[in-house]
């Protein structure tokens, strides 16, 4: 058996421990965790996928992360992804969670922030490229075909959360 991760209902209940291979095979949802770096000065980190990753191969995202393990909290999962893909070690702070329909199979996406003021060391198997940009810039590049579908629709969420927010103050 591969990977095992937490097969979920639409209120993000445990149903079942699954393969996630299996889980990706029969579209059961089941978690991710993501999380966006922003440095200092509230840049974003966008990274780009190796050409031979087995996910989005060469795709731009904003977000890095990964399947939540058995039994792990959607912050902890967000924090150990932080720490094998950035090599960085930070306390995510939870934004939003959303049933995601998925390129590739359902999950509920955990997205979280951190603010990320040492370098980073970024693991070539997971980030080919990644810069820091404005969220002007960030914008702009979202919309283009080389961008994570999913990332794509986690932008636009937490986009309208901030603007949501915005109007409530």
């Amino acid at each position: 058996m591969g990977e095992l991760v937490e097969r979920v209902d639409e209120r993000d209940h445990v149903v079942a421990v699954v393969d996630r291979a299996q889980a990706i095979r029969e579209r059961w949802p089941h978690r991710v965790a993501t999380i966006v770096c922003r440095d200092g000065d509230g840049r974003i980190l966008v990274h780009r996928r190796p050409d031979d990753a087995s996910r989005f191969p060469g795709r731009f995202n904003w977000m890095l992360g990964g399947a939540v393990d058995v039994g792990e909290s959607y912050e902890e999962a967000a924090a150990r992804e932080l720490a094998e893909e950035l090599g960085v070690h930070a306390v995510p702070r939870f934004v939003l969670k959303f049933l995601c329909d998925g390129a590739i199979s359902p999950y509920w996406l955990g997205l979280h922030e951190a603010v990320v003021t040492a370098p980073v060391r970024p693991d070539p198997g997971e980030v080919a490229w990644f810069d820091w940009l404005t969220e002007p810039e960030l914008e702009e590049l979202v919309r283009r075909a080389e961008f994570v579908p999913d990332a794509r629709e986690a932008f636009d969420r937490h986009r309208a959360l901030g603007r949501l927010l915005a109007h409530e103050e």
